[in-house]
């Protein structure tokens, strides 16, 4: 958090969002974001792009190889379920 404050970030990206309760984080000007979140927004600001991008690191995935749907997948897998979903709807 000291990081986030002394670089003027107004956002903190964490799986621990319970740590990082709203309202003291106000006070810093911050907001707290699940992974999850964060990459789900970042694909919103250009879904033609992130889509490209997702296929780009599927097709180097090669030990082992793995398909679009195999790598969502994992991102279920490790919480990523609205990114996972979001890239899902647009392949």
């Amino acid at each position: 958090m000291a990081a986030a404050i002394k670089t003027n970030a107004n956002l903190i990206v964490t799986n621990n969002i319970k740590d990082f309760p709203n309202d003291y984080l106000a006070t810093f000007g911050l907001v707290a974001k699940s992974a999850d979140d964060f990459i789900t927004d970042t694909i919103d600001l250009n879904p033609d792009k992130a889509v490209q991008a997702f296929l780009k690191l599927v097709s180097g995935k090669r030990n082992p190889p793995m398909d679009a749907y195999q790598v969502l997948d994992n991102f279920r897998k490790v919480g990523l379920t609205q990114s996972a979903d979001y890239l899902h709807s647009q392949i």
